[in-house]
């Protein structure tokens, strides 16, 4: 199951529930893009947090699911997976990945196509695809990290702890486990505070998607702009509306 929430007006709680592990067999990959069309239509969303129920995160694909298709049905599924987290990628508004227990192969995968990661200090990750003969996060994972953090990582496939994510520049931060998704909530609802249109053009820009002097014009000429300034001025909280 695919569980899409609201803890505040502002704020998307995207939840992963296929016990044990949260994998994502076919139909569970169309309820997590449906989740995540909702999320793109609703105006009213500044930013999505997604996480996994269940103690874990995601570990990718349904293997007892792939065992049944041919090698053109293998090839597909695989395919359709990367375009889903393109998808999740190009999220209008930042998508915070909370990472709580497994996240591997296409878990990994899945995380990596967030903007923020955050993991509980029990997470567990691996670039898994090396040991069942495929390939996968090579070309976000040292986007993210570099050549020289990434591929120990991609090329042994072995399993690493939240500590080392963190040091490699995998997640942004590690938290206990019971208050990791307060702080993705918390740095959501921080998020959220921000000007709206400046939010999803910084995404934009930093996600390689545009430039600063290509989104600079239509910024400067919003009401928020003009409510950032006339704030500023008056020594109180800007109040955004996204126009």
């Amino acid at each position: 199951m695919i569980h899409l929430s609201h803890p505040q007006p502002a704020i998307a709680l995207v939840e992963l529930d296929t016990a044990p592990a949260n994998v994502l067999a076919m139909a569970e990959r169309d309820r997590l893009l449906e989740a995540f069309t909702t999320i793109e239509a609703d105006r009213a969303v500044r930013v999505a947090i997604l996480t996994g129920r269940n103690g874990a995160f995601c570990t990718g694909d349904d293997l007892a699911e792939a065992l049944s298709r041919d090698v053109p049905s293998q090839n597909a599924a695989i395919l359709h997976f990367l375009a889903m987290c393109d998808r999740i990628a190009a999220c209008r508004v930042p998508v915070i990945a909370a990472i709580d227990g497994w996240c591997i192969g296409g878990g990994l995968e899945l995380a990596l196509a967030a903007d923020i990661r955050l993991a509980s200090d029990r997470a567990s990750f691996a670039c898994s695809a090396v040991r069942m003969g495929l390939t996968a996060s090579a070309d976000r994972l040292t986007r993210l990290v570099g050549e020289s953090r990434a591929k120990p990582h991609l090329l042994t496939g072995a399993p690493f702890d939240a500590a080392r994510a963190l040091a490699d520049g995998i997640v942004a931060e590690a938290h206990p486990a019971e208050g990791l998704l307060d702080a993705a909530l918390t740095m959501a609802a921080t998020i959220a505070s921000r000007a709206p249109l400046a939010i999803e053009a910084t995404k934009r820009v930093a996600s390689g998607v545009s430039a600063t002097g290509a989104e600079i014009p239509d910024l400067a000429a919003t009401a928020d702009h003009a409510e950032a300034r006339a704030a500023f001025v008056a020594k109180r909280s800007a109040v955004f509306t996204g126009r």
